[in-house]
Order: structure tokens, then C-alpha cells, then sequence
């Protein structure tokens, strides 16, 4: 039997770290690291949408999973997503994960190419193949992936007993329904996005992995622990507050990961800004992200500090 307990909470999805220079950082990524396990999370989920993946090498994503993980020291689930846009690296990336001991590898479904279902399935196998130790666990993004998980795929994909559960970034929350009555309760289902993790736990999901809970991890575990405990009146309330939060950082022209890594930058994480062709920021931007820091300070010691 599975150890899945270790997946159940809230898993910030990792940001890319850079120097001035706009290289990986590893002290930045050990930074980060640290800060967000004193914030008290289940884990990390490691080079994904966040994390910036499309638009790092190979070997700069294996040079952040390292730190992350030597940071880390076990303390901490870690999720390493490994798919790029060909079999042969990504095979590189799980095999690497593995060696690193993480707890799962992930992948999105390959992009741009319109792929049949069982084109797709074996994309994914022969990626879980390069990694046979280690958990599985499917990235279903079907607004940036141009393809979505369907309940007959995942039914194909449990074939491969590695393969645990799904991380939904779509938006139907029903899509949590239908997937975690797929897996039942020898599988994880992670609601993906961060607006609807309330939603998303109410319909069945047994954690998150968010790209917004790197700035405020506090609300996001507050949510889960107050759905736990039956408490949906609040819950609700601190999901509102998040999602007012969400909309004034989108707000901004620059694009939503430099809007978080300078709000992370106010409060002593340096980890340098999104890279181009993602927007930078403007000074047009700074009193947006005025708002959005003080909103979030208010947030927490609302809702979190009693």
C-alpha cells in the first residue's frame, strides 16, 4: 500500500530562481527552499508552470531540483515535474528525479502536436519508465497544454501502478469528481487552480499545488485546514480574500510570476524576476504590488494570527 498521506496539503508549485544575471540561482533556490518549509507546507512541487520549464535547459532544472532537495533534507514531500517537449529529455529529467530520491515525478501531455490518447499514454509510460521507483503523477493544464486528461486516459494510465493521481489545473471543478471517482482512495487528486482550492477541496481533491501559494501559503493552508474541520463559512471567506488578491496581481502589465517574485523581494526572498519573453516589471506596476503586499499582510493576520 501506497504512503498517498504524504501528498494531502497544500504544495506551493516552485518558482524559477535567478541571479542579477539571470542564471539559476542555487543560493536563491536554497532561500526559498527554507522559507517556504518555516511556512509550514506539505511540499514542493519542482519545475513546473511556475518554475518557468519551457524556458530553462535540461541542466538548469536539474541544477534546481538538486538544491531544492539538499535544502530540503526529507522534511518535506518533493514533486519533481520532468516532461519537456521530447521523450529523450524527459527521460533524463525522471531519471535524474530518482536518483535525487524525490517522492513523485509529474509531467504535462506533450504540447503542440496533436496527439491521440494512446499516443499521449505512451508518452507518459515512457517517461515513468526512466523513473521505476519512483510515484507518477499526471499535469492536466488543458488551457496552456492544448489537451485534456479524460476519464478513459486516466482509466489507461492506472494500468501503470506508479501512477498515482492527477494534478487538475483545469477549470470545471466537477473534473475533481470525475477524477478522484477514477482513482478512489489508492490515488491523489491535487486541485490546480488556486482561485477554486475551497471548490476544488469540496469536491473531492485531497491537496493543492498552486502557482500563487509561494506569497501566501498561510491563507492557502488556513483553507485546507478549515475545510477539514467543516468550517466552510470561513474557509469561503479566506478564499474570497485570496482570490481578490489573485485579480489585483494579474492586474499588473508584468507577467504574474515578476509580480510575485517582487513581492517575495519585499519581504527578504530575492529570487530575481520572471525571464524573458515573460513581461518584466513597469513602474506602472509598483503600487499595484503595494496593494497586493498589503492585502496579503492583511489577510494573514486576519485570518491566520488568532
Amino acid at each position: 500500500m501506497k504512503n498517498l498521506e504524504k501528498y494531502k496539503g497544500v504544495i506551493p508549485a516552485f518558482y524559477a530562481c535567478y541571479d542579477k544575471d539571470g542564471k539559476v540561482s542555487p543560493e536563491a533556490v536554497r532561500a526559498l527552499t527554507r522559507h517556504l518549509i518555516a511556512k509550514g507546507v506539505k511540499g514542493l512541487y519542482v519545475g513546473g508552470s511556475s518554475g518557468e520549464c519551457i524556458y530553462q535547459t535540461v541542466e538548469e532544472r536539474k541544477l534546481t531540483l538538486e538544491n531544492v532537495v539538499a535544502e530540503a533534507q526529507g522534511k518535506v514531500t518533493i514533486i519533481a515535474h520532468v516532461a519537456c517537449n521530447n521523450i529523450a529529455e524527459s527521460r533524463k529529467l525522471a531519471s535524474h528525479a530518482e536518483s535525487l530520491k524525490v517522492d513523485a515525478v509529474a509531467a504535462i501531455p506533450p504540447i503542440y502536436f496533436r496527439l491521440p490518447e494512446k499516443g499521449i499514454a505512451r508518452f507518459w509510460n515512457d517517461i515513468s519508465d526512466a523513473a521505476p521507483n519512483t510515484d507518477f503523477i499526471i499535469y492536466n493544464i488543458p488551457q496552456l497544454a492544448g489537451v485534456s486528461l479524460t476519464v478513459p486516459l486516466l482509466c489507461e494510465m492506472r494500468k501503470n501502478p506508479r501512477v498515482i493521481g492527477v494534478k487538475n489545473s483545469s477549470m470545471p471543478v466537477q473534473d475533481i469528481q470525475m477524477f478522484k471517482d477514477t482513482v478512489g482512495d489508492d490515488g491523489v487528486i491535487f486541485n490546480g487552480p488556486d482561485e477554486q482550492f475551497a471548490g476544488g477541496l469540496a469536491m473531492g481533491a485531497d491537496g493543492g499545488i498552486g502557482g500563487t501559494y509561494g506569497v501566501m501559503p498561510e491563507l492557502f493552508i488556513k483553507i485546507k485546514a478549515c475545510m477539514d474541520a467543516g468550517d466552510v463559512q470561513t474557509a469561503r471567506k479566506i478564499q474570497y480574500a485570496v482570490n481578490r488578491i489573485i485579480y489585483k496581481m494579474c492586474s499588473c502589465s508584468a507577467n504574474l510570476y515578476a509580480v510575485m517574485k517582487d513581492i517575495l523581494r519585499r519581504g527578504g526572498i530575492d529570487i530575481g524576476t520572471a525571464r524573458p519573453p515573460l513581461a518584466g516589471l513597469s513602474a506602472q506596476d509598483m503600487p499595484i504590488i503595494d496593494d497586493c503586499e498589503r492585502m496579503i499582510r492583511e489577510a494573514v493576520d486576519l485570518y491566520t494570527k488568532n
